[in-house]
């Protein structure tokens, strides 16, 4: 992974249903990860049948949307903001949700070269990629009950209003505006941290769901803290989905754009 030096990327989009070409230029520096994005404007994004993940069809890179976030896969790294246009933060490959694992190859827009040949109706093999320690930290992130998949956070759509020079590159105002008019929280275990992480890292009162509780109940096993969290691997019963009888809250989040 790239610790300690910046890079600048140049990806050209595709964004209207007029096809106009916007130039979108990332620059990546770590380990406090600031991405800006330049859209025109809110991308339209579509629901993966049959996964709580949404994607952007009209954009030739690898972004999506899942449990109240936004995923973009660039240059073999995974990152993750709460506001469509970043900044971003870089998520390590132990700290990606499993429904982003299993995204089928065929809604990557951008894929990379060493995704060809691979079935466009199943994940990609990140196991191959990543290596066998990987895979073994990680071990079922592509096993899952396909009656039981969560239903899909509702989208920020507040967010609409905001592009261009309205477009809040404060972070402590990405989250005032987000408190004000988004109350959905993360249910998957991973995403939650994150999220908190990213409350914390705006300097903003962290919003928990579970005051007092940890992320994580199974087996004994309790979540770190928001800070620090990256430094320890997530076992098995992170990367899997909910417990049957949680699905349904999966997509309770209530917020005033759903």
């Amino acid at each position: 992974m790239l610790k300690n030096r910046y890079i600048f990327i140049a990806l050209g989009m595709l964004f209207s249903p007029l096809a106009c070409s916007v130039q979108v230029s990332i620059g990546i520096g770590l380990p406090d990860v600031s991405i800006g994005i330049n859209l025109p404007a809110y991308p339209q994004l579509v629901r993966v049948p049959g996964y709580p993940v949404y994607y952007a069809p009209r954009l030739e890179a690898n972004f999506f949307f899942y449990d109240s976030m936004y995923w973009v896969y660039q240059d073999d790294n995974w990152y993750v903001s709460s506001w469509y246009n970043g900044p971003w933060r870089l998520v390590e490959p132990e700290f990606v949700p499993v429904f982003i694992l299993r995204i089928p190859v065929r809604y990557y827009r951008q894929p990379p070269a060493y995704f060809r040949g691979w079935r466009p109706d199943a994940p990609p093999r990140w196991g191959d990629h990543w290596g066998r320690d990987w895979e073994q930290r990680r071990s079922g992130w592509d096993r899952w009950d396909r009656h039981a998949v969560p239903a899909p956070a509702p989208l920020p759509v507040y967010q609409h209003q905001y592009s261009g020079d309205r477009y809040p590159r404060q972070l402590e105002r990405q989250q005032q505006l987000q408190q004000q008019n988004y109350r959905y929280q993360p249910r998957d275990p991973l995403v939650r941290r994150h999220h908190e992480e990213w409350a914390e890292h705006q300097g903003a009162p962290m919003q928990r769901e579970m005051q007092g509780r940890p992320a994580v109940q199974d087996r004994g096993q309790q979540a770190p803290g928001p800070r620090g969290w990256e430094e320890r691997r997530p076992g098995r019963d992170d990367a899997r989905e909910p417990r049957r009888g949680q699905e349904h809250e999966q997509g309770r989040g209530h917020g005033r754009n759903e």
